[in-house]
């Protein structure tokens, strides 16, 4: 904890007159709330250690705290600690944009479900695979019987070495709704032995089992700890990964913006099912067979889970 935060922070744009830009003014109206907001940009850390940081009093640190999550400008969870539990936040925000012109139009609705790493619907992977939850080792470790193991749910880093694993979202969007576009987001990387920053593995997601594109991970990576990743996991092993974001939209599919396959929102027949599939793993005819890990919010230097994001157009 309390190690450099380098995660692709994202941009707030505020609109004026909105209730987010109102909290957003009032959370920022203290010189001590800009400080702990600047120290939370680039760290992640308990209410403790933001006191022993920037030398505040732990009670004054929980009620700045309270604001800026009012605001929605940290990110917190709970984790349990020697004593019952603590708090960890983080920053979410690297810009803040006060917009003043009116806005052309309304943004399109859209649903976002966060699914916990361990709540998948249906795997096929191999050996050495396994699952960690923040405070320990799930089943027999580098078993692929852990998969079936009832505390999967709790787990915040799975891997395996080959096949894939699938999760299964609500389709939280009206049933005659025109979708604009469908996004999904992880913390992932390779799988090596203990780790190896350069261990290349083309890992591949598919959205209704129609490929969307494979990203290259450059390697499992370790040797210094994951900003959230639990002190009792071993530096040796892997520690972070990097967060990335597949998209499909009308014109194509995209990996973090770059074009990746000419699938689109229609060829994914989304109106089909009553679920949204989402399969990632490694094909068996990839150059890099190197492994998969996904990390939860509890692991790694991501505070989140997988994240399938709709937008639409309510008919």
């Amino acid at each position: 904890m309390n190690e450099s935060h380098q995660t692709n922070l994202i941009n707030l744009s505020l609109r004026a007159g909105s209730s987010q830009a109102e909290l957003t003014f009032k959370a920022l109206n203290n010189a001590v709330r800009v400080q702990i907001l600047e120290f939370l940009t680039n760290h992640a850390a308990t209410i403790s250690q933001i006191s022993t940081a920037l030398d505040i009093p732990q009670s004054t640190v929980k009620q700045h705290i309270n604001l800026l999550e009012e605001a929605e400008l940290i990110n917190t969870y709970l984790r349990s600690a020697t004593r019952g539990t603590e708090k960890v936040c983080s920053g979410i925000y690297k810009n803040l944009i006060f917009d003043l012109n009116p806005p052309a139009k309304q943004h399109q609705p859209y649903t976002e479900i966060s699914m916990p790493i361990g709540c998948f619907s249906d795997f096929s992977v191999s050996v050495p695979c396994g699952l960690v939850s923040y405070s320990g080792v799930i089943g027999m470790q580098g078993e692929a019987s852990a998969f079936y193991e009832p505390e999967r749910v709790e787990a915040q880093l799975l891997w395996f070495t080959e096949g894939y694993i699938e999760y299964r979202f609500a389709k939280k969007f009206p049933p005659k709704a025109r979708l604009g576009n469908i996004s999904l987001s992880m913390e992932i990387c390779s799988e090596a032995p203990g780790h190896d920053n350069d261990w290349p593995s083309d890992i591949t997601v598919w959205i209704n089992d129609v490929e969307i594109g494979t990203w290259t991970s450059p390697g499992d990576f370790g040797g210094k700890r994951g900003i959230l990743t639990p002190a009792w996991w071993v530096t040796d092993s892997t520690q972070f990964g990097h967060l990335k974001t597949w998209k499909v939209t009308d014109e194509g599919t995209f990996i973090d913006d770059e074009t990746a396959k000419t699938v689109t929102l229609a060829d994914l027949k989304i109106q089909e099912k009553p679920y949204v599939s989402v399969k990632i793993g490694i094909k068996d005819d990839a150059m890099n067979r190197g492994g998969i890990n996904i990390f939860g919010r509890q692991f790694g230097n991501f505070s989140q889970d997988i994240v399938l994001r709709i937008v639409y157009d309510n008919m």
